[in-house]
């Protein structure tokens, strides 16, 4: 890439449970080089087999808040009662030097990047259905009734913004959502304006 050529920023969203990691964790394995994953922190306790640092920073309430004073964040946001942030200048770093950036990030944050950054690519990853979805998140055995409650309610919300999304890719089967993903980031790191 160009050193006078800025990376594009990518937002890929969606409801918990959709696979969005997933989806991007194949997405990874095929593209190593002028891709970066922004790895959003987040309040939240880890979930097994996650890693700090690899799937998010976990850290305390009072260091996150901390972050804010400091200004540290591109977004931030409060997503059923975690906080969640994406460190703006890591995301500058790269875009400036020509690399094009990933955030997975939730979609109040996501509203708020698309806000700031109109030419960024969004990408909205849908559940098959409202039953299935329901049915990954109870599948995970990771929260109490209440939380997916609360989950469900702000899955019907977001559903109703999908038009405000260029691209929307139904993850009813995970290979041809996979392939799609990487079907638009092909065409838009190649399609200049």
């Amino acid at each position: 890439m160009s050193k006078n050529k800025k990376g594009k920023l990518f937002v890929v969203t969606g409801p918990s449970g959709v696979g969005k990691g997933t989806i991007l964790a194949d997405f990874f394995k095929n593209n190593k080089n002028g891709v970066f994953y922004s790895v959003s922190m987040t309040t939240r306790k880890p979930r097994p087999a996650e890693k700090n640092g690899v799937d998010y920073i976990f850290v305390s309430k009072d260091e996150f808040l901390k972050a804010v004073q400091n200004d540290e964040f591109l977004e931030w946001a409060e997503y059923s009662g975690n906080l969640y942030g994406t460190n703006k200048n890591t995301v500058f770093e790269k875009l400036n030097a020509g690399i094009n950036v990933i955030l997975e990030i939730e979609t109040q944050g996501a509203k708020k990047i698309m806000a700031k950054f109109p030419d960024c690519i969004t990408i909205f990853i849908v559940p098959p259905s409202i039953e299935e979805l329901e049915s990954r998140l109870r599948g995970r055995n990771t929260e109490s009734e209440e939380a997916v409650q609360k989950r469900m309610n702000a899955v019907r919300e977001e559903l109703k913004m999908l038009d405000k999304y260029q691209y929307n890719i139904l993850n009813d089967e995970l290979q041809s959502a996979c392939c799609k993903l990487q079907s638009v980031y092909e065409y838009e790191i190649n399609h200049e304006e």
